[in-house]
């Protein structure tokens, strides 16, 4: 998962308390006509789109403080306790992608452009990963961090996360993004658990050797296939995230290694895609120019 940290950032609590819920979730106020956000996604009565305001930035921060830190129980210290935020020195250098149904915030994910990194100091991926080898084998394409995604328990299902596949669609093609990579989590501190997806990952979905970024952390899990003979990919699916299926169906390619994050009680790959290597099929699905669910 993703550590948390708030430290230095001007999160007044008066802008705070200003957004309201609606069953116990952000909810947010339409904006006036002069401001209306572009949509990128819809499907029924879901649609996606940037956050384009502080309060709305915020109020995604509390989301994801309900589902990391109240839902998943993860290591909270004092200051994001005490705002009930998640949030880090990242997030101002991130664009906001959100998934409303009416005007209750469903899911989240944050995007961080390669040229918003330099002035971040970074992508927050390269606390877990080097990414050194991945970025200059590729270094003529631009990259984009996926990360710190989360959708509410009620709206866990393929449609939600198609509509974040198609905000993240559509803001990759708008920024001409030929690269995306970030972390993908399985549940619990245990690797033992996913040793079938694990193995499989190992044996189907790796990264060349000149791609493949290594663990920076102490605990370091190596992918390697402990099993003979090798998982069925129904056996190996059944144990990953819905999140990280949706991705290796895409096209996605898996890095050698796993961090173990106690902090949020994760175990964590680092998930790479190339835009020109996804699966045809999706392309046609979603169109080149990312306009099949588009408002």
């Amino acid at each position: 998962m993703f550590s948390a940290n708030i430290s230095g950032l001007d999160l007044g609590e008066p802008l705070c308390l200003r957004t309201p819920m609606v069953n116990n979730q952000p909810s947010l106020s339409e904006p006036p006509p002069s401001q209306s956000p572009l949509v990128l996604g819809r499907l029924g009565s879901l649609q996606t789109r940037l956050a384009i305001s502080r309060d709305e930035i915020i109020a995604a921060q509390r989301l994801r403080y309900q589902i990391f830190y109240q839902e998943m129980e993860a290591v909270c210290d004092q200051q994001i306790a005490r705002y009930q935020l998640d949030a880090d020195n990242f997030d101002t250098h991130c664009h906001h992608l959100l998934v409303l149904d009416g005007s209750q915030i469903v899911g989240t994910y944050r995007l961080l452009l390669d040229t918003d990194a330099k002035r971040a100091g970074g992508f927050y991926t390269q606390t877990e990963f080097d990414l050194a080898p991945l970025l200059k084998t590729n270094k003529h394409l631009r990259c984009l961090e996926l990360g710190r995604s989360c959708i509410v328990p009620a709206y866990r299902n393929k449609r939600t996360i198609e509509l974040l596949w198609a905000g993240i669609w559509a803001f990759a093609q708008q920024h001409n993004v030929g690269l995306m990579f970030g972390c993908a989590s399985f549940a619990g501190t245990k690797p033992e658990l996913h040793r079938r997806a694990f193995s499989w990952l190992h044996d189907h979905a790796r990264l060349g050797a000149e791609e493949d970024c290594m663990s920076r952390t102490k605990t370091t899990v190596p992918l390697s296939n402990s099993m003979s003979p090798s998982p069925s990919r129904r056996l190996a699916f059944k144990q990953m995230p819905p999140l990280l299926k949706g991705y290796l169906r895409v096209g996605a390619k898996i890095g050698s290694e796993a961090v173990i994050d106690h902090q949020f009680g994760t175990v964590d790959v680092l998930v790479v895609l190339k835009v020109a290597e996804i699966h045809p099929r999706y392309l046609a699905h979603y169109g080149n120019q990312a306009s099949r669910f588009a408002a």
